[in-house]
């Protein structure tokens, strides 16, 4: 039971970025239709990936066997564990909207939104984890262990790693 719920570690960025398009096209429908109702497979999705890695979400399933594999440009392996706090961060903001949706109509919850909307296009577009970002700043911080993710409390190191200069 401990092995299913688990997350893989490391995670194939592209399969990251596959679905993190995937949280962007799905957030971007309901905010433009008022498709309220949107919120419910996405909310599920996540809840699926922190949970259980892509074994139980469709999206994840369908990004970690069909999409990420065919995108050898975005293939690398990155630490799996803030890529999960970046689902669990999700998971808030599609949990907050959704309990929204339902209490207090459409048109309060589409706002709660813009944020996941903006996370899941630095993923998906530029490869950018916001979520990883505050993960290693909560390292550096002191409020995660560093044995929990030793790569991911150095940011210069992994800056210097994509290629960007870091002073």
């Amino acid at each position: 039971m401990k092995r299913f719920f688990s997350f893989p570690n490391p995670v194939n960025d592209a399969a990251a970025r596959s679905v993190a398009l995937g949280v962007l096209a799905m957030s971007v429908v309901a905010f433009v239709t008022g498709s309220g109702w949107i919120l419910i497979p996405l909310t599920y999705g996540f809840l699926a990936r922190v949970a259980a890695g892509p074994k139980i979400s469709p999206l994840g399933w369908f990004a970690m066997h069909v999409s990420g594999p065919r995108i050898a440009r975005w293939r690398k392996s990155v630490p799996g564990p803030p890529k999960r706090f970046a689902q669990a961060l999700g998971l808030a903001f599609s949990s907050a909207a959704l309990i929204t949706w339902l209490c207090a109509g459409w048109l309060d919850a589409r706002w709660i939104l813009l944020p996941l909307i903006g996370a899941a296009s630095l993923e998906g577009f530029l490869g950018y984890c916001l979520g990883c970002t505050v993960f290693a700043w909560l390292i550096r911080a002191g409020m995660i262990p560093a044995s929990i993710c030793e790569e991911c409390g150095d940011l210069a190191a992994r800056y210097r790693r994509a290629g960007y200069e870091v002073k």
